[in-house]
């Protein structure tokens, strides 16, 4: 006489795996001035003190401070020479001119554009008003690259009359350059539309979903019963 066997397989829960607490939501960062420090590791202080960093070193030279004044006196020559020219333009042109160069020079450019490699990159991160006297404030050499815009600004403001027209384009850019050069802004990277994930919106899953394959699916308070004549 045969006996019928029963299996009792446990429910199994699968709406569990698409319960709201499962998924998790990224952050989205709301940033959008984002402010960073340059920091120094110890293999690039290594690598900084293996060779002369010629591409900062050269404003503490023999007349590196009096080149300026005689490109800006070169400049404002040249340009007085154009056709049609008055003071009031030149002098402002001067003032542009050498503010722009003087930030793409000194706060643009990163690492070092020439024999770069013999730092092994050490520099890549700072600018040339960062590596000069290895990041040192008030030397002389940087109060003097902090005079010469403004004493130039000084002088271009006096030339032009005091034209307020003139003078407001002059001192923006004059602002605009001396700012870098402030010690609380020292290795500071100002990063526009930074965030900090890519925030899509959508959950990120914790545990793999899988939809409902068929209606005799078990659910949670279901049993399936099992006999010796499913075998058959």
């Amino acid at each position: 006489m045969s006996r019928s066997t029963t299996i009792k397989l446990p429910a199994i829960d699968i709406a569990a795996t698409h319960s709201p607490t499962a998924s998790r939501s990224r952050k989205r960062s709301a940033s959008i001035v984002k402010v960073e420090e340059v920091c120094d590791r110890v293999e690039e202080l290594m690598d900084r003190g293996a060779y002369v960093n010629s591409n900062a070193d050269w404003v503490n030279a023999k007349g590196a401070w009096l080149i300026h004044v005689v490109l800006i006196i070169c400049g404002k020559i040249i340009i007085d020479t154009l056709p049609g020219m008055t003071q009031e333009i030149s002098w402002t042109l001067v003032n542009l001119i050498y503010l722009a160069l003087s930030y793409l020079m000194f706060h643009w450019v990163t690492g070092i554009p020439f024999e770069g490699g013999l730092h092994a990159g050490a520099y890549d991160e700072l600018t040339m008003w960062e590596q000069i006297d290895d990041g040192a404030q008030y030397t002389p050499a940087k109060k003097w690259l902090f005079t010469v815009p403004v004493g130039l600004f000084l002088a271009s403001t006096h030339y032009t009359n005091y034209n307020p027209w003139l003078f407001a384009i002059n001192v923006t850019a004059l602002i605009f350059v001396l700012i870098p050069k402030l010690p609380q802004l020292h290795r500071q990277r100002v990063r526009f539309m930074a965030g900090t994930d890519s925030a899509s919106g959508m959950a990120t899953p914790l545990t793999p979903s899988f939809p409902n394959s068929e209606p005799s699916t078990p659910t949670r308070d279901s049993q399936v019963n099992l006999t010796e004549a499913h075998f058959r």
